[in-house]
């Protein structure tokens, strides 16, 4: 026991996500084994990337250098990739039904009509090229904060970004589990014609080729609203998006003047390119709340396991800190 502790108050609290979630993801594994396809295959993998974070905290705890703390910082961003592949071969075959018609209804009454549809009238192609490419920066968001904070030397602040954001990732896959949906470019569009209806200049489609290769659905998929993530509910992208902009903000990075508009853009792109409907983004506005909220007790709880002083936004963000 004493042996497990050791190991265990290595771990950041980012670390401990990590292993709690993957904990999770077994255990469904296990219920589900027979609508899981290679649930076997998955478990290993999520066993090899709990020992992964054990093994990397020890190395970074034993070592203290330069080296394995940008490893340990670092190897969330492929594990976050990684699990979202996973949700894959989970979500779908274990839910079963999309709940589209539900987000559809919602968004009727809530504005009489498909934001997306009523926004097309508005859309030009230098707009769609723009915003395009803003959605397709998504995931640099998070890696962009975190290395103005590394550069910066504010490991504690990084921590806790780095705690907030996979925290983030986390809770949005567990709506995916509850409301599963593909979104309207396949409910309220065709989305064979998106490239027509919807065109942008020159980096447009092979971008948009690019994110329905990761939702897998490449190029020439026969039916690709049958096999799409099931990804809509709450709109990953807002949720993270409010993350990054809240932290760099509250953490005093210079990055924030570039993501509040980046991050707007973003936002407003989830909807515009037909990839969320707007109650997804009202869901990804709450999720983000209750991460915030819930965040910051989590990781001052690990802190003070570890030992450590808790994590107070104006206490390390005095000037020529």
């Amino acid at each position: 026991m004493d042996l497990l502790k050791s190991f265990l108050y290595k771990l950041k609290a980012f670390d401990l996500v990590v292993v709690v979630f993957y904990i999770f993801l077994i255990v469904i594994n296990i219920i589900f084994h027979n609508n899981v396809t290679h649930w076997i295959i998955w478990d290993l993998v999520n066993l090899l990337i709990i020992g992964l974070a054990f093994t990397i905290a020890y190395f970074e705890f034993k070592r203290d250098s330069k080296f394995w703390r940008v490893i340990h910082y670092w190897y969330i961003a492929p594990i976050i990739l990684l699990t979202f592949k996973e949700l894959y071969y989970l979500v779908e075959p274990i839910r079963q039904h999309d709940y589209d018609w539900l987000f559809i209804n919602i968004d009727r009454w809530m504005f009489g009509g498909d934001p997306a549809s009523f926004l097309l009238k508005y859309s030009f192609p230098l707009l769609t090229e723009i915003l395009q490419i803003v959605y397709s920066m998504f995931y640099l968001l998070p890696i962009i904060l975190g290395l103005t904070l590394l550069k910066d030397k504010k490991y504690i602040e990084l921590d806790y970004a780095v705690f907030s954001i996979i925290y983030g990732f986390y809770l949005s896959y567990l709506g995916y589990f509850a409301l599963p949906g593909i979104g309207p470019r396949f409910t309220l569009h065709h989305f064979s014609f998106l490239n027509q209806k919807l065109p942008g200049l020159w980096l447009t489609p092979y971008l948009r080729d690019f994110i329905d290769a990761g939702e897998s659905i490449p190029a020439g998929t026969a039916n690709p609203a049958a096999l799409v993530q099931r990804d809509v509910f709450p709109s990953g992208h807002t949720m993270i998006t409010l993350i990054v902009m809240y932290l760099s903000v509250k953490l005093k990075s210079r990055s924030r003047y570039f993501f509040i508009p980046i991050g707007t853009l973003l936002i407003f792109a989830t909807v515009y390119l037909w990839y969320h409907y707007v109650i997804d983004l009202f869901g990804g506005l709450v999720f983000m709340i209750f991460s915030i909220w819930t965040g910051r007790y989590i990781f001052n709880w690990w802190r003070r396991k570890l030992g450590q002083e808790e994590f107070e936004y104006d206490k390390f963000n005095k000037p020529g800190k």
